[in-house]
Protein backbone atom coordinates (compact mmCIF):
# COMPACT_ATOMS: atom_id res chain seq x y z
CA UNK A 1 0.00 0.00 0.00
CA UNK A 2 2.02 3.19 -1.02
CA UNK A 3 0.23 6.34 0.86
CA UNK A 4 2.11 9.98 0.00
CA UNK A 5 5.77 9.22 0.30
CA UNK A 6 5.15 5.87 3.14
CA UNK A 7 4.28 2.56 2.85
CA UNK A 8 2.96 0.19 5.19
CA UNK A 9 4.16 -3.65 4.61
CA UNK A 10 2.25 -6.73 5.30
CA UNK A 11 3.15 -6.71 9.08
CA UNK A 12 1.78 -3.00 9.66
CA UNK A 13 5.24 -1.40 9.70
CA UNK A 14 5.74 1.80 8.61
CA UNK A 15 8.85 2.23 5.91
CA UNK A 16 9.16 6.02 5.11
CA UNK A 17 11.11 6.73 2.00
CA UNK A 18 12.20 10.34 0.53
CA UNK A 19 9.91 11.59 -1.54
CA UNK A 20 12.11 12.55 -5.36
CA UNK A 21 12.98 16.05 -5.60
CA UNK A 22 11.08 17.66 -8.67
CA UNK A 23 14.00 18.38 -11.20
CA UNK A 24 14.85 21.15 -13.41
CA UNK A 25 16.78 21.11 -16.60
CA UNK A 26 17.50 24.51 -18.14
CA UNK A 27 17.36 24.15 -21.47
CA UNK A 28 19.62 27.56 -22.47
CA UNK A 29 23.06 26.12 -23.17
CA UNK A 30 26.12 27.30 -21.18
CA UNK A 31 28.66 27.35 -23.46
CA UNK A 32 29.80 28.88 -27.12
CA UNK A 33 28.95 31.68 -28.36
CA UNK A 34 25.87 32.17 -26.07
CA UNK A 35 23.87 35.58 -24.53
CA UNK A 36 25.51 34.36 -21.48
CA UNK A 37 29.08 33.71 -22.58
CA UNK A 38 28.92 37.26 -24.01
CA UNK A 39 28.01 39.25 -20.77
CA UNK A 40 30.12 37.43 -19.02
CA UNK A 41 32.76 38.15 -20.85
CA UNK A 42 31.94 41.83 -21.19
CA UNK A 43 31.62 42.00 -17.74
CA UNK A 44 35.10 40.61 -16.98
CA UNK A 45 36.42 42.72 -19.93
CA UNK A 46 35.00 45.37 -18.07
CA UNK A 47 36.84 44.31 -14.75
CA UNK A 48 40.43 44.45 -16.33
CA UNK A 49 39.70 47.75 -18.35
CA UNK A 50 39.10 49.28 -14.89
CA UNK A 51 41.30 47.63 -12.81
CA UNK A 52 44.81 48.95 -15.70
CA UNK A 53 43.46 52.60 -15.41
CA UNK A 54 43.40 52.26 -11.40
CA UNK A 55 46.63 50.74 -11.57
CA UNK A 56 47.89 53.70 -13.60
CA UNK A 57 46.56 55.93 -11.64
CA UNK A 58 48.05 54.87 -8.31
CA UNK A 59 51.56 53.86 -9.59
CA UNK A 60 52.08 56.66 -12.63
CA UNK A 61 52.91 53.79 -14.76
CA UNK A 62 50.90 52.37 -17.47
CA UNK A 63 51.02 48.24 -17.25
CA UNK A 64 54.23 47.84 -19.22
CA UNK A 65 55.86 50.40 -17.42
CA UNK A 66 54.64 49.09 -14.01
CA UNK A 67 55.71 45.24 -15.36
CA UNK A 68 59.69 46.72 -16.29
CA UNK A 69 59.53 47.92 -13.33
CA UNK A 70 59.69 44.85 -11.35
Amino acid sequence: MMVKGFTINERGQLNNYALEPKVYVEETPRAGFTEYAEKLNGRLAMIGFVSLIALEVFTGHGIIGWLTNL
